[in-house]
């Protein structure tokens, strides 16, 4: 099995790494890179340091030319969601009949424009629940134990393609979970993600003072209820209990944990706001479903969504 990493950081990086260090001769993963990551990866390998072992894969295939790839049976997209469409038109080098692209980014929207670009047969959807980051060029570093790359069919069919691909991914030292209901996981994930990367980003906060804080703590689980609706309108079942099972899980959370969004906004780099509570926002528009908190943190953090003003 031929597989294609795009856009190989922190996530893509380090999923791929795993399965071509436990795949062997059963699969040649090649990896999507730019800039001084990719310079690294050719000159020195790809490094993860990580709770459940650190691994240093050596000669490893990396270019930032998707023609130099070729055909493959499996893409795994883990791109930043403003390089969506670009990145997708990189992938047209990567298809045959069959090919799957796995997309692995945050939001709700990305299978969408995923679909209209490459055609739907060729895309199934995906979801990384992992806290890790470019260290620095060539180096991944995994906080944490968590691990998790959930995938599935968009119409929930079993498919001998993901099934193949299970196969491997199941062997490669993180959870891996092959899933008849995709959409909503994504759904499950956005709902806790566009809240607190708003929230934590809106008030530059990490989790421990949102959820202490009686104000800041209604204001996430009010956002957290709007996804809710928004799902329910989309005919995808969150379950009544969702807002307490996203409470519960925001009190497990170490106090000092960040969202993403916050760290590039500490940053001075680009946010995926339009992604998250500007998603939010316009799929409430289009549905008549209100989304008075996604549009307050969308308006307020639009000055930085590109950067410093």
């Amino acid at each position: 099995m031929r597989i294609a990493v795009i856009g190989a950081g922190a996530v893509g990086g380090y999923f791929g790494a795993r399965i071509a260090a436990a795949s062997g001769e059963k699969a040649e993963v090649l990896f999507l890179a730019r800039g001084r990551h990719l310079e690294a990866i050719r000159k020195q390998g790809l490094f993860i340091e990580s709770p459940a072992g650190n691994l240093r894969l050596t000669d490893v295939q990396a270019t930032d030319d998707p023609t130099g790839i070729g055909p493959v049976d499996v893409v795994l997209f883990a791109v930043k969601l403003w390089d969506t469409e670009t990145a997708a038109e990189a992938c047209r080098p990567l298809l045959k009949p069959g090919t799957v692209v796995i997309s692995l980014q945050n939001g709700v929207t990305s299978v969408d424009t995923l679909c209209r670009t490459l055609g739907e047969q060729h895309v199934a959807g995906g979801v990384a629940h992992i806290a890790a980051t470019i260290a620095e060029p060539g180096l991944i570093r995994h906080t944490g134990t968590l691990a998790r790359m959930t995938y599935g069919e968009l119409n929930g069919a079993a498919s001998a393609r993901l099934s193949a691909f299970h196969g491997l991914a199941a062997r490669a030292g993180f959870d891996a979970i092959l899933s008849d209901g995709i959409l909503r996981v994504i759904w499950e994930k956005f709902a806790f993600l566009a809240p607190f990367s708003g929230v934590t980003a809106l008030t530059r906060q990490p989790v421990g003072v949102i959820r202490r804080v009686p104000e800041t703590r209604a204001l996430f689980l009010d956002a957290v209820a709007e996804v809710a609706r928004l799902a329910r309108s989309r005919e995808i079942d969150l379950g009544l209990d969702i807002v307490a099972r996203i409470e519960t899980l925001m009190d497990s959370l170490v106090p000092e944990m960040k969202s993403s969004m916050l760290n590039d906004l500490e940053r001075g780099g680009r946010l995926e706001l339009p992604w998250l509570s500007g998603a939010a926002v316009k799929l409430g528009a289009d549905a008549g479903v209100p989304t008075p908190v996604h549009r307050v943190i969308a308006a307020a953090l639009a000055p930085y969504a590109g950067g410093p003003p």
